[in-house]
């Protein structure tokens, strides 16, 4: 018995000892030092030994065997993660694996609906699973799409999408996502996919400069996202009318359509719009060159169409989309045409005469070469509640033409002229005799044929309405016609002089003295001439009302301004300092002064501002939001740091 005990074996047939494993040395039972018995374990043992294979067969590295989870087909992993009770437990196992997280976030609303029901029902009938309840309350959570997400560039993946789509759900779902790609995001229709399948609740979707997403993608977004209300499609150039029609035949709560630079889009998809979206209220195309009059005309001319925003621009459309939009848009209250090159005097002298655009209330008119005196004074006879006017670019408008609008428009509030060289000083004053009391704003831009003209004191016409006034970089305004103005403007509150190199102290002291209400917001950009003295003479002024005063470019500023200021301004907010001649001094008294509760201050380019001025701006108080330092050379990188720190709550720009 003891030799049966003691033998080792052959090592021919299987080398090494008895149990290759010490720990397996518990089965034999040591009597004494020569004796031992066997004991059979009561529990199966791993098998430790080597295996033992037959000529001619591999052995196979059990490390790279793959695990019984991944052999199963995605068909089967997809029933089961469907199967899931919960939101939670669906983002949960997409946290496995990259696999895994696109598999779940392919599964639809409507392939849940079964599991769901079953889950329901096993509620209804008790069962020894404790989790139970928690089901319930996860089948309870609402979805009304509470939040918002926005990918830039590198960030739009469609890993990313997926994400948003199963992290989203269970809380409080996504109602707005925008994906401000560039030529290189490689977002596709399987991110696109994963948003549609898995954010029923999404309301508003932007996609900008998305080069792979097709009509597939944008198809699945029709069909799994049926309340979108918002779209805006930015150089999507694999997008056409197919997707666009999708989009109207499941998504008929659409208000909002914004389609720019989309090369595929055409009339059909309009005319979808048109017909399926009778809630539709804003429309703006941009530069889509398959888009003519049918389009158009059947978004404006359809039944049920409450279009009140229209924005085109850079079309191959005629006179006949004008002629529409003046006959059918009589919900229309904001009209926007911009390089409409193919439209003629004709098409904007019918959308005037047709009086469909009784509800117009602004309008804008950009490089059209069809706006003509005749034309505008046909779109004020058509719009009699017309508030605002924006003309910018027209080389045909003259003074006869603004003359007669003015006369005709009775509800004006605000005029616009922008690169309206035939516009002259005689014929804005002559505009402002017609004018009727309702008039605010007044804003010239660039208008070269503005010069300054001797005239008698008695021709001066009188406008008590006006509260702001706006003239940049009109170089034949100089000191004169400042003067004027301040004699028939008393009651301007906001002025807006950049750019305008002629303006002195001696041209803007009138307006100041004349003024009966004090003025809130002043902008004196580019004014170089002006000097301490007129700041000074200012704020004792208006001090009490001054909310904002820009003053930048103007060298000939220094402490002494900031020194009035600090005494006599109280309501001041924003203040530009730019490039102006004010040292750390000025910096220590705008901080010390207590009235003084600035949201915004900028010493960009201030050469004499140092690094001793950053302890002075570390005490404006919880007050001050934005902070711009840029190219002030005598502050380092390191102060800056210090100065981020202190005011943390601060936006400092350097």
């Amino acid at each position: 018995m003891a030799a049966l005990v003691n033998y080792g074996g052959n090592d021919d047939i299987c080398p090494g000892p008895f149990y290759s494993n010490p720990t397996d040395s518990s089965l034999l039972l040591s009597f004494g030092q020569k004796a031992d018995f066997y004991r059979p374990p009561c529990k199966r043992s791993r098998v430790t030994a080597p295996l033992i294979f037959r000529a001619g067969e591999k052995v196979i590295d059990e490390k790279k065997l793959p695990r019984s989870i991944d052999t199963l087909p995605d068909e089967c992993l997809f029933e089961i993660l469907r199967r899931l009770p919960g939101d939670k437990e669906r983002s949960n196992s997409a946290c496995v694996s990259k696999h895994w997280l696109m598999l779940v976030s392919s599964i639809r609303s409507s392939e849940l609906a079964a599991c769901n029901k079953a889950c329901v029902e096993s509620v209804k009938h008790p069962s020894p699973y404790l989790n139970n309840d928690v089901i319930v309350d996860e089948q309870k959570s609402e979805n009304n799409g509470y939040l918002t997400r926005c990918l830039d560039a590198e960030e739009a993946t469609d890993i990313r999408l997926a994400s948003i789509a199963l992290g989203t759900c269970s809380r409080g779902g996504l109602g707005k996502l925008a994906i401000r790609g560039s030529n290189s995001t490689r977002v596709t229709d399987v991110g696109l996919s994963a948003i549609a399948h898995g954010c029923p609740s999404l309301r508003v979707l932007s996609m900008w400069k998305v080069p792979f997403i097709t009509d597939v993608g944008l198809s699945e977004i029709a069909h799994g996202c049926p309340l979108l209300e918002k779209l805006d499609l930015c150089q999507c150039p694999l997008i056409s009318d197919k997707g666009l029609i999708a989009v109207a035949q499941k998504c008929p709560n659409l208000t909002s359509l914004s389609i720019k630079s989309c090369s595929r889009i055409g009339n059909e998809g309009l005319q979808a719009i048109g017909r399926c979206c009778p809630k539709l209220k804003s429309v703006t195309i941009n530069d889509c060159l398959q888009v003519g009059d049918k389009g158009i005309a059947s978004l404006v001319s359809s039944a049920s169409s409450s279009l009140e925003r229209i924005k085109l621009r850079t079309l191959n459309i005629s006179d006949i989309a004008l002629a529409v939009i003046g006959h059918y848009g009589k919900n229309v209250i904001d009209l926007s045409l911009t390089e409409l090159q193919d439209v003629n005097e004709k098409g904007f002298w019918v959308m005037g005469n047709t009086h469909g655009l009784q509800k117009l209330k602004s309008i804008s008119i950009t490089c059209c070469r069809g706006l003509t005196d005749k034309a505008l004074q046909a779109i004020a006879k058509g719009s009699p509640f017309l508030k605002q006017l924006f003309v910018r670019k027209s080389c045909y408008l003259s003074d006869a033409g603004l003359i007669a609008f003015a006369g005709t428009a009775k509800a004006l509030e605000s005029l616009h002229l922008e690169d309206c060289n035939q516009i002259t000083l005689m014929g804005i004053l002559d505009a402002l005799l017609k004018c009727n009391a309702e008039l605010k704003s007044l804003s010239l831009v660039r208008c070269l044929g503005i010069k300054d003209i001797s005239f008698e004191c008695s021709q001066l016409p009188s406008c008590m309405s006006l509260r702001s006034l706006t003239i940049q970089d009109c170089p034949g305004v100089t000191s004169a016609s400042i003067q004027v103005v301040g004699k028939i403007c008393p009651r301007l509150q906001n002025i807006d002089l950049s750019g305008q190199v002629g303006v002195t102290d001696e041209s803007l002291i009138p307006l100041i003295k004349h003024s009966e209400v004090g003025f809130v917001e002043i902008n004196l950009t580019g004014c170089v001439n002006v000097t301490d003295d007129l700041v000074i003479m200012l704020v004792k002024v208006h001090g009490s009302s001054l909310k904002m005063l820009n003053l930048h470019g103007c060298r000939k500023i220094t402490d002494r301004s900031l020194l009035a200021i600090t005494e006599s301004c109280s309501v001041l907010d924003d203040l530009d300092l730019s490039s102006c001649s004010v040292s750390d001094y000025g910096v220590a008294l705008l901080a010390s002064a207590r009235q003084l509760n600035l949201h915004i201050l900028s010493l960009a380019s201030c050469a004499q501002v140092t690094l001793n001025s950053l302890p002075f701006l570390g005490n404006l108080g919880l007050s001050i939001m934005g902070l711009n330092l840029q190219d002030c050379s005598l502050i380092s990188t390191h102060g800056l740091r210090l100065l981020e720190e202190k005011l943390w709550w601060c936006d400092i720009i350097s």
